[in-house]
Order: C-alpha cells, then structure tokens, then sequence
C-alpha cells in the first residue's frame, strides 16, 4: 500500500503501486505487505533525528516489523507470505532534487527508492554487509528497468 502524505510534490500512485507489485514478484513475496508512506521533507527529517540521530531530510527511510540478523532469502520470503514487512518513509521532495541532481526523473527515481526500502525490510544494510545489498540491488534495478 502507498499512502500520500505530503503536498509539497505531486506523484501518481497508480504507477508507483504497479512497480511495487513488480519488486514484490521479483523477490518471491508473495502475499507479503508492507506501507510506503511518501512525506514532507520537515516529517522525514524528525524520523531521521529521532531514529537515526541524523540531521536533516533523508531520501527513504524502512523501518522493518521485525529485525533480523541476516538478509532473508528466497525461501525464508515464501514462508513470510501474508507477513506484514514493516514501512517505509520517503520524500518526494528529496527524491526530485536527486532526481535533478543524477539527471533521472522523480518516477524512476521513487521507484529506485521503493526497491532500496523494500531490500532493508528484508534485512540487507549497505552499511554493514560488505556490498552485498548494492550488488543485489543492481542486478534488480536492470531486470526492474531502473536505470543503475
């Protein structure tokens, strides 16, 4: 589910949604569900000094439902069916400037930012592994149609 929270730009949902059901195909979710919530820049920013002691906006924010020690994989995704992920906080606002900034569009852009949200619910962290989580996402992205 994508929920619009924010005015600030203005984004079709339909389009996103349909991505959406793609990268959960693509990773073997099945009935799997998870919220996206697209935000204000000053609601992103509270999120991220409130749960990452991090100032300012972010672009995506995920907040897993349940924390794991390791990425899951293909079959542990098949028995999660029907279990709730967790959510994930974007700002459209951010996503434009990066948008402007790599020379991409907003909707290529927010989807990028849908596929990186749904890889930490899972528990990749680009962070701490090492490389592994960027190396799935940009084999994703080519079989998604997301430029890399």
């Amino acid at each position: 589910m994508i929920l619009n929270r924010q005015r600030s730009v203005r984004v079709a949902l339909r389009p996103l949604e349909r991505f959406l059901r793609r990268v959960k195909g693509e990773l073997d979710l099945g009935g799997a569900e998870l919220t996206v919530a697209l935000v204000s820049d000053p609601a992103i920013a509270r999120m991220n000094k409130t749960y990452r002691r991090k100032k300012g906006p972010t672009d995506v924010l995920s907040f897993p439902a349940v924390s794991l020690p390791r990425p899951l994989r293909i079959r542990a995704r098949r028995r999660r069916a029907g279990a709730y992920l967790g959510d994930i906080a974007i700002s459209p606002s951010m996503a434009r400037r990066n948008a402007t900034r790599l020379g991409g569009s907003l909707a290529s852009e927010l989807q990028a930012l849908i596929l990186h949200g749904v890889l930490h619910l899972l528990g990749y962290d680009h962070e701490r592994d090492g490389g592994e989580m960027e190396r799935f996402e940009r084999r994703l992205r080519k079989k998604l149609g997301l430029s890399t």
